[in-house]
């Protein structure tokens, strides 16, 4: 049976050559995607959808351009390129978009991540039901029940690269997401809500389907009588699970695009110390079994280990090909993978009882972060501490700051990666952290 995606990226690459276009990068991608959301004790919506997706980059007379379509027919693609390659002509010339150069190609890695699980592609309604109401019964038997969610999500995805200077790349994956969104009635007329979704690529890596259930339960409760928290400045222990969203806000500036628009606190700072010594930070794509994992990006640079931060000095960012040309800066990929912050050697209730007092944040709320200033407010859920121990839950309150000045004042790291995320983040201590609220 031939294979409908590279013929049609096949067709696409000759059309392009023909309409005129000195090079041309195409990718087809065919993705489906499931959900099964259980409410109440009933089945509230199922939806299954499949897409096919074909985009073309050209480069035609010096300019440049993307284009994407989903109607991969012959009689239409045709028609399709034609006018991309048209409509690419009319804009104005851009020296330095080029085709990625064939020797960053070379040295792809052979290696099986494991990134496909035939029991997750291959998954039926009846099993994604079953897992919805075992997930409902598991929450069961506390009358501060107000409502439950529960859901399953799967995914299955094939990409198809082909380019006019040789490239050819091929990438399947499949993923696995379940979980529950609980409220609970609180103090008066207050409630408490909180949800605890785990994803992996491969079933095997999921946690029992009743581990997933108490975790939720266990994370709702210590939301109960949630009062707003006061305003110091003092220790904050962040969860590993929110750990990752303070990493993602400290990285936004490490990229060569931020550079070239110097919007970035990181620029001028590459072989500097620049953060704790606590720190060290790395895009990993050749995880096994990795959220983040690829043998290539969406350049084609083959996939390489890369060491953005080593022991609180930068060594690396993320550069692309177009702004790498620009900063006259070699490439290293210009998109981020599987980020992996090396954990430390303690638990989390070691880091606890390091502290003594402070706040042990368990989520964020809003909020944003500067690249260009490393200026950052957050809003946070979480606990406080006293004498070592997570005490009544706080809210509606703020941590701001800079975030080179939060990071050259990270004290100690856990040994508890968060592993249901492309951002492998250990619960993390910091000192000296500004906290606003009552």
């Amino acid at each position: 049976m031939p294979d409908k995606m590279r013929l049609a990226a096949e067709q696409a690459l000759e059309l392009a050559r023909k309409s005129g276009a000195q090079d041309a990068w195409v990718n087809v991608v065919r993705s489906r995607d499931v959900s099964h959301e259980y409410r109440d004790g009933k089945l509230e919506k199922v939806k299954d959808a499949t897409s096919r997706t074909l985009s073309v980059a050209l480069y035609v007379d010096g300019r440049y351009a993307s284009h994407s379509t989903t109607d991969l027919r012959e009689q239409t693609l045709g028609a399709f390129i034609v006018n991309a390659v048209g409509l690419t002509r009319a804009l104005q010339k851009d020296p330095f978009r080029k085709i990625t150069p064939p020797e960053l190609f070379k040295g792809r890695s052979g290696k099986d991540l494991e990134l496909v699980d035939p029991a997750i592609r291959n998954l039926q309604p009846a099993q994604r039901l079953a897992w919805c109401k075992e997930l409902y019964e598991g929450i069961q038997g506390d009358k501060r029940l107000i409502s439950a969610s529960c859901a399953v999500y799967d995914g299955s995805s094939r990409s198809l690269v082909l380019s006019s200077n040789g490239f050819q790349g091929e990438q399947e994956g499949t993923s696995l997401w379940m979980g529950a969104d609980l409220t609970f009635h609180d103090q008066g007329d207050k409630r408490a809500s909180t949800g605890f979704y785990p994803g992996t690529r491969q079933l095997a890596d999921m946690p029992p389907v009743q581990a997933i259930a108490r975790e939720a339960l266990k994370r709702v409760r210590q939301r109960l009588g949630v009062r707003k928290g006061p305003s110091l400045k003092g220790y904050m222990v962040v969860d590993a699970r929110a750990a990752g969203r303070l990493i993602s806000s400290l990285v936004g500036g490490a990229t060569a695009r931020a550079f070239q628009q110097k919007r970035s606190f990181w620029l001028g700072q590459i072989g500097r110390k620049m953060f704790s010594k606590n720190l060290t930070l790395t895009d990993d794509p050749l995880l096994p079994r990795g959220l983040g994992s690829r043998l290539y990006d969406g350049e084609g640079i083959a996939a390489r280990s890369l060491t953005l931060v080593e022991k609180g000095v930068v060594r690396n960012i993320y550069a692309d090909t177009y702004y790498g040309r620009k900063l006259k800066m070699a490439p290293t990929t210009g998109s981020r993978s599987n980020l992996l912050v090396e954990p430390g050697h303690q638990s989390l209730p070691d880091l606890l009882a390091a502290v003594g007092d402070g706040i042990y944040v368990t989520s964020w709320l809003g909020g944003n972060a500067d690249n260009t200033t490393g200026e950052f407010s957050l809003g946070l859920r979480g606990h406080l501490i006293r004498k070592g121990q997570i005490v009544e839950p706080v809210g509606e309150m703020n941590v701001t700051g800079n975030l080179r000045d939060l990071f050259s004042n990270l004290v100690a790291l856990g040994n508890d990666p968060w592993p249901y995320s492309s951002l492998r983040t250990p619960s993390m201590l910091f000192e000296g952290v500004s906290f606003s609220g009552s």
